[in-house]
């Protein structure tokens, strides 16, 4: 069961796919929910039919054929009109039915940016140990130079108003993003974190666990230095 938004605002999700084919569908029927809302899919080449399929479900398909998660994100959310904007990933791992109680909680708590906790609720089939330890050294590395508590600095799903991307400086092209979104919004808004419960993935990740955690991790202490 779904739960209406009833705050009066406009919604924009951001969507970045690459061959999300078999699931991008489902994802974006789970979202009709929502209204007033646009759904806006970032494609980066996807050699599948997820172009095709996310235009017939109604979403504005924008290609970007410059690689990289923020890239993708940079160019969808360039684009939105809502007040709000959603962002999650097109595997369907990330839970539509949780995003209107989030932004009625965004309203409710009058925060800025609400990023989605995996970890709290994870199990061994959702979210691997390896993928666990890496998060936390990341996360402890974050609270040590920035001052800043999170569970999961690396979730893919976030609520924030689009008043507040507007302040955000220094914004990585690649998967580092993520990170530096929440960094940006702590610095320059409220946060808080809410738990989800986190699906399985049954198309192949895009993320390389080792060169991703190390460059990430890399990429927190450039951050910090170019503050």
């Amino acid at each position: 069961m779904h739960l209406q938004v009833t705050v009066n605002c406009k919604i924009s999700i951001v969507i970045p796919t690459m061959n999300e084919g078999r699931t991008i569908g489902k994802v974006i029927d789970d979202l009709q929910y929502l209204n007033p809302f646009e759904i806006i899919v970032v494609d980066t080449n996807s050699t599948d039919k997820t172009r095709e399929i996310a235009s017939k479900k109604g979403a504005k398909v924008l290609e970007e054929p410059r690689r990289g998660y923020g890239r993708a994100y940079k160019t969808g959310i360039r684009e939105a009109n809502g007040e709000i904007i959603v962002c999650l990933d097109g595997d369907g791992t990330y839970p539509a039915e949780a995003i209107g109680p989030l932004i009625e909680l965004l309203f409710i708590d009058k925060v800025d940016f609400i990023s989605c906790d995996r970890m709290t609720l994870r199990t061994t089939y959702t979210y691997t140990t390896l993928h666990l330890i890496g998060n936390k050294i990341l996360n402890k590395t974050l609270a040590i130079l920035y001052g800043f508590r999170l569970y999961d600095s690396q979730s893919g799903m976030w609520i924030f108003r689009k008043d507040l991307y507007a302040k955000m400086k220094n914004l990585s092209d690649g998967m580092s993003y993520s990170q530096d979104i929440k960094i940006e919004a702590m610095r320059n808004g409220r946060l808080i974190e809410v738990p989800i419960v986190y699906g399985v993935r049954i198309t192949k990740p895009k993320l390389n666990t080792w060169e991703d955690g190390f460059h990430n991790l890399f990429e927190l202490f450039i951050k910090y230095v170019n503050k």
